[in-house]
């Protein structure tokens, strides 16, 4: 086989250690997005080196503890509250079709992305953008003419940015001008303030922090929508063969947490981790990489990894004993630097032995899924879920459940 042969064939990772090192070597560089330049181009999951350094610094000023206590006790009930209502006076709603709403609702919040109005078109209207933005991030498996998608999302990229992301961009603005003057502000804790903020020190372009507002978008609605509804229906499952778990589930936070982390354990957002060598180098396991080789981490095999998981690894298990420093769930979140910055916003703090759940921070999904099992939600027995049949991918199309008792 020659040099060139070679390095078509990607290195294939399938177990946890060696993921965890894959993870972790500063030689390898981000690969998954190569094709979806057009949303992922120099937004923060794509920086290497010290351009990531220098903007991740920026943003943890917004991803700290103080701010998700802001979120999860102040911003998020409400927003989960006011989403929920109409749906619990009509007793029934579509979980997919919820958790987008949901999840954008939450996702925008925390991005900074304003919706004036409130109404439902417009909420529907910015999700139609966001689904434009997650062809852009995953052009790599669109089919047909990839050229022709690229114009149309820069195109819609142009039009989201007249519409949404300048107007959220002045008010940040005047806000940040009344504080130059002296003015005592409360200003809005997302990502989009945070970035106007240290936009000197950041030397961004206008274009980037499109991209990289647009990426906070979709990544927030998108995957964590997709964990809601998984959640969900992990629990309903657990439920009908442990019924005496039903207590905890409804009362009892921490064991909801826990759940949560098993499903993201067992549907990691992406199935595959990808990463290309900068360097030759050479794993513990004796597996050489040559430079510009990529190593695709396999997420589903390496989640499920007997040897730290156990022997039913494949399966649902949220009272699942785990070995000291292993994640409940497992890599989704990635490791190391590159380690996605939202974790704990989105699946709260792994809890140690003994948490106080009084001070404990659960995360949105938690929050959002604790608020539907309070609701009653049951799966509807006259309309059986369906799953996406427009995907290779395992995503529900349709999951329609019953809400009260």
């Amino acid at each position: 086989m020659t040099t060139t042969e070679q390095l078509t064939e990607p290195v294939v990772v399938t177990r946890y250690d060696e993921a965890k090192e894959v993870y972790r070597q500063k030689d390898l560089r981000q690969s998954l997005y190569d094709e979806g330049e057009v949303v992922m181009a120099d937004v923060l999951v794509n920086l290497h080196g010290q351009d990531h350094r220098a903007r991740r610094r920026v943003e943890n000023r917004m991803f700290r503890r103080d701010v998700f206590e802001r979120y999860e006790r102040e911003l998020f009930p409400q927003v989960i509250e006011r989403t929920l209502t109409p749906y619990r006076a009509a007793g029934r709603v579509d979980l997919v079709a919820l958790g987008h709403e949901l999840l954008l609702n939450l996702a925008a919040l925390t991005a900074g992305i304003d919706r004036p109005r409130g109404t439902a078109e417009e909420t529907h209207h910015l999700y139609a953008y966001t689904m434009l933005f997650i062809e852009g991030a995953t052009l790599a498996h669109a089919t047909g003419d990839k050229e022709e998608l690229r114009a149309r999302i820069r195109s819609g990229l142009e039009e989201w940015d007249a519409e949404f992301l300048q107007p959220s961009i002045e008010r940040r603005r005047a806000l940040l001008a009344r504080a130059a003057a002296g003015e005592e502000v409360d200003p809005p804790r997302d990502v989009l303030y945070t970035l106007l903020e240290n936009w000197d020190e950041l030397g961004l372009t206008h274009e980037v922090l499109r991209r990289e507002i647009a990426f906070f978008l979709l990544a927030g609605a998108h995957t964590t929508a997709t964990a809601f509804t998984r959640s969900i229906d992990h629990i309903l499952g657990w439920l009908e063969h442990h019924p005496e778990d039903a207590a905890a589930v409804r009362d009892d936070p921490m064991f909801v947490q826990r759940c949560i982390h098993e499903t993201l354990r067992l549907n990691p957002s992406s199935p595959i981790g990808r990463r290309r060598a900068l360097a030759p180098l050479e794993l513990r396991s004796g597996v050489s990489v040559a430079e510009g080789q990529l190593v695709v981490l396999d997420l589903q095999q390496v989640n499920r990894d007997p040897e730290v998981f156990g022997a039913d690894a494949a399966e649902f298990n949220p009272r699942r004993e785990l070995p000291a420093g292993i994640a409940p769930f497992g890599l989704s979140f990635g490791a190391g630097i590159h380690v996605c910055i939202g974790q704990d916003l989105a699946a709260g703090v792994i809890p140690r032995e003994g948490a106080d759940p009084a001070g404990h921070l659960f995360g949105l999904l938690t929050g959002s899924v604790q608020c539907m099992l309070s609701a009653g939600v049951r799966r509807d027995p006259d309309n059986p879920p369906e799953r996406d049949r427009n995907t290779q991918r395992p995503y529900w199309g349709s999951y329609p459940v019953l809400l009260g008792n």
